[in-house]
């Protein structure tokens, strides 16, 4: 069963009819409007007045429709989308006020649509019109093999004969209670009635159809009803969801919203040409694939859990689930009995010899139709395997290996194997030899006593430890699984060996679990991947093993990863453990189908606003686009409806892509930005395994943009020529004018020639006035010198005589003679000759600067522009080197100096 929800296919939550169109394509009368379904998209398409589309109907390429004071016919334009066209509108001023139309159906060239007050019938080969008033509501019409019949309230059933009707049973059942449908049995029309279930109608006599399910129908309040091509019939009911009976009226299913229905109001059934029966609900659509190869068991409720294990013995079916062992007898519809003793987890169930035995997390059970023994108490059994002694059997438990002994027809613990504590949930017996798979470790293989009671040796086989690993030991052969592939067991080099062919059934990418499930009655081994389940048998016409997939993915398996299980339960069906019950697989029923894919939409979208469509295009022609519209989105799909075969989709855009994409269930692609060129959109589908009987193509070209047009290039050619003269005659002129400038440079270089000369001499006369200058400075630096030493010598003298002279009169003299000496401007004299021959400009930029200087503060500006320090000033000016700087703060005021001026570097700029 597969259901959609409002939100999934976009609409309102009232589904009123259902229909399908030669190409396989879904459509549903919908609140909101028609909904057309392809089996990865929904389109709805509003109906023409807004108003609630109450049926439709196929016929060819039209899909008939009606709703409030409308009726008419969708077709498909050449680019894929349904346009409407009004029949009503030339008999609008006909219709009756306040009129819907709830049913259509078409016969020998002519569609009738019925309201509740009226019969339309409208001739599609003449547009002629006919009406059949009613006295009293007309609840449906019915399209038989013997004819057009119609209800009237109180009235009874007639049938429409050259647009008029003909009473064929007043019977009180028809004038009382509703009819829901009138199908073609034999003879005589079998009438199904809402409150009263059916009726045989032969020659206007009424007799009730007395069958099994009679009481159900009566309680259910029927609203619709088909006849299945099988001869079943699927009764849609408003409180019971959908009823299916037999051609004999047995009940075959019952489904409604306990077994998964979205809701339990079926307003419309439809067959579609693979047998899957549509509902239209209430709230919501669902399908159900009764020759679909599975059969799903989903506790809904909650009442068994996850299954781990299950088994089918003595008309029994058992299943171990995290909630205990639950049974019930095969092909009954009895719910499942949890069997006393069990609450609890269940790892795994066995037979041997005709012993069921079960692996629960209490310990090891047997089980005897619905009676439980304990055989032991060791928490945590995984599995149960016979040793080579029929009396013997061995366990893996949650801490090691256990050995069970059949004593008296009685089984009991024996021992457990001492010096191996490791959980043992995979292991297989090989002579006297156990391998243990831990996921994490890699393989124990342990060598024991012949009474498998003591371990003698352990060793490790690192092959590829991972997650949800295991060993299996099929055909003889031991096998480990793992992400990376399958291995097998080399027993006389005693190693593993990778096995190219097992490990085939999956790849890095795909790979869910490393579990293995034997089927030694059939031999067959089982293996589970992201996409499909694989079986590995023994070919028939060689010893080779030959791989058969089944396109049954993890996401509807449902399993439990690391705990998946399958079961043989008949010849052909196998039943699949789920995290929520189980599904029942039909080999038998696993036949590829023939299928086509075709592409739906062909969209430009806008080059400014992502993903916005701009227009659509026909999908039937080569077209060419311009290179402003080089962004196209394709849409395709393969009308497959199968829950549990959804379509992959691979495509190509030869041209620029050599190679088909990887496959997908994404049913659209888009392509941004082409270059200009030829290009053919190609793609194919996958369902169930096999490939699409076609692969849907569209060409098309990008033409190029306008400065890559023909016209352009041939511009572009004239303007090249004209270049390459211009760029000739340019050369031309370039090398005349290169000549002349030859012959100016060879001038230039004479005259430079001469002009470096002269700069030669110059640089020559510049060297001799800077060694003159040099010489100036040096004997500048000299006077300065002795002046400051004779005048440090002199003060010095001065000094002693007054301190140490005991004669100051004889000493008087000598001191009168030094300060004379000191103050006569002699040495001021030679030094300003020597400055002035140093440095000749700065006298003259000082006087001009500051023409208020006395002679005394030139004097100190010179001194300073030689950068002498206060104490080296004091003996030239014969003060203190106080009084100095007194001098100098005095000559910063007369500068006009601000604070953060230095008056040093300030005259050393001048």
């Amino acid at each position: 069963m597969r259901n959609f929800s409002p939100n999934s296919y976009g609409a309102e939550n009232q589904n009123w009819g259902i229909a399908q169109s030669q190409d396989k394509l879904l459509y549903v009368a919908n609140n909101k409007g028609l909904l057309e379904f392809n089996g990865a998209n929904w389109t709805l398409y509003p109906s023409p007045n807004e108003t609630i589309i109450r049926s439709l109907h196929v016929v060819e390429e039209r899909i008939y429709t009606g709703c409030y004071r409308e009726f008419g016919y969708w077709v498909k334009n050449k680019f894929g989308r349904l346009e409407y066209s009004s029949l009503s509108k030339e008999i609008e001023t006909q219709l009756l006020e306040d009129e819907e139309f709830w049913n259509i159906t078409y016969v020998e060239g002519k569609v009738f649509f019925q309201s509740k007050m009226r019969l339309y019938s409208y001739d599609t080969s003449t547009q002629e019109y006919h009406f059949i008033d009613a006295q009293n509501s007309l609840p449906r019409i019915f399209n038989t093999e013997t004819g057009i019949y119609i209800q009237a309230n109180n009235e009874g059933l007639f049938r429409v004969v050259n647009n008029e009707k003909v009473l064929i049973s007043a019977n009180s059942i028809f004038k009382e209670d509703e009819i829901i449908a009138i199908f073609s049995k034999g003879p005589q029309p079998l009438v199904l009635t809402r409150n009263n279930g059916f009726f045989n109608l032969l020659e206007g006599e009424v007799t009730p159809w007395e069958i099994p399910t009679t009481s159900l129908l009566k309680q259910s309040n029927v609203y619709s009803a088909i006849e299945l091509e099988n001869g079943n019939y699927a009764i849609g009911t408003v409180s019971r969801g959908m009823i299916t009976i037999t051609a004999d009226g047995d009940l075959v299913y019952n489904i409604d919203q306990n077994q998964g229905l979205r809701n339990n109001t079926v307003l419309a059934l439809f067959e579609d040409v693979e047998n899957n029966i549509w509902m239209g609900l209430d709230n919501g659509i669902a399908m159900v694939s009764p020759s679909s190869p599975f059969k799903v068991y989903k506790d809904q409720q909650g009442v068994i859990g996850s299954v781990y294990a299950s088994v089918k013995t003595n008309g029994k079916l058992y299943v171990g689930t995290n909630q205990g062992l639950y049974v019930k007898e095969t092909n009954s519809r009895t719910p499942f009995k949890l069997l006393s003793g069990t609450a609890g987890q269940v790892w795994s169930l066995h037979i041997i010899n005709d012993t069921l035995f079960c692996g629960h997390h209490t310990g090891t059970l047997i089980v005897e139709g619905e009676t439980i023994k304990k055989v032991s108490a060791i928490p945590g059994t995984w599995k149960i395997e016979t040793l080579k002694d029929k009396d013997l059997l061995i366990q893996g438990n949650y801490d090691g290996l256990y050995v069970l002994e059949k004593k008296n027809s009685v089984w009991k613990l024996r021992n457990k194997i001492e010096g191996f504590n490791n959980s043992s949930r995979y292991f297989e017996v090989i002579g006297e030899r156990i391998f243990v798979n831990h996921e994490y470790k890699g393989v124990f293989i342990i060598d024991v006593d012949p009474a498998f009671r003591q371990v003698k040796k352990v060793d490790i086989e690192v092959i590829e430890p991972g997650f949800n690993s295991s060993i299996s030991k099929f055909m003889g052969v031991l096998r480990y699984a793992h992400k990376d592939g399958v291995w097998r067991y080399n027993a006389t080099s005693a190693t593993f060996e990778r096995d190219s062919i097992f490990s085939a059934v999956y790849t890095p990418e795909t790979y869910v679990s490393g579990k293995m499930v034997v089927d030694e009655e059939k031999g067959a081994l089982w293996f589970f991947s992201k996409d499909k389940i694989s079986q590995m048998k023994r070919g028939k016409l060689n010893e080779s093993f030959v791989r058969e997939d089944f396109p049954i993915s993890v996401a509807t398996r449902e399993a439990i990863d690391g705990y998946e299980s399958i079961t043989p339960i008949s010849d052909q069906q196998y039943l699949l453990s789920t995290a929520s019950g189980y599904v029942i697989l039909d080999l038998e029923k696993m036949q590829p189908k023939e299928f086509n894919v075709h592409i739906q939409n062909i969209n430009v979208l806008s080059k400014t606003q992502s993903g916005q469509l701009e227009r659509f295009v026909e999908n039937t022609a080569n077209e060419s686009f311009s290179y402003d519209t080089n962004n196209l989105r394709f849409s395709y799909y393969t009308p497959s409806y199968d829950k549990f075969n959804i379509p992959k989709y691979q495509f190509q855009l030869e041209g620029i892509y050599a190679d088909w994409s990887d496959w997908s269930e994404d049913a659209s692609v888009t392509f941004e930005n082409i270059p200009p060129g030829n290009y053919t959109f190609k793609v194919r589908s996958l369902s169930g395994g096999a490939l699409s009987s076609n692969e849907a193509s569209f060409s098309f070209k990008i033409e190029r943009p306008w400065f890559l047009s023909t016209v352009a290039m041939v511009i572009y050619a004239i303007l090249l020529a004209i270049v390459g003269l211009s760029v000739h005659s340019a050369y031309r002129k370039y090398y005349r004018k290169r000549q002349e400038k030859l012959i100016a440079k060879n001038k230039r270089d004479i005259e430079l020639t001469k002009a470096q000369n002269e700069k030669e001499i110059i640089k020559i006369k510049n060297e001799q006035l800077q060694q003159e200058f040099k010489s100036k400075s040096n004997e500048l630096a000299a006077s300065t010198l002795s002046i400051i030493r004779k005048n440090e010598l002199l003060t010095r003298v001065k000094e002693e005589l007054m301190t140490n002279s005991e004669n100051k009169e004889f000493a008087k003299p000598l001191v009168d003679i030094i300060d004379k000496n000191l103050k006569k401007n002699d040495d001021w004299e030679l030094f300003k000759e020597a400055f002035n021959n140093a440095d000749r400009k700065f006298m003259k930029k000082l006087k001009k600067a500051h023409p208020k200087l006395t002679p005394n503060d030139i004097r100190l500006c010179a001194y300073l522009r030689l950068n002498l320090s206060s104490k080296e000033i004091a003996p030239l000016l014969n003060i203190s080197p106080r009084s100095v700087e007194i001098k100098r703060y005095r000559l910063r005021k007369k500068m006009n100096l601000s604070h953060d001026d230095n008056l040093v570097n300030y005259i050393l700029k001048l």
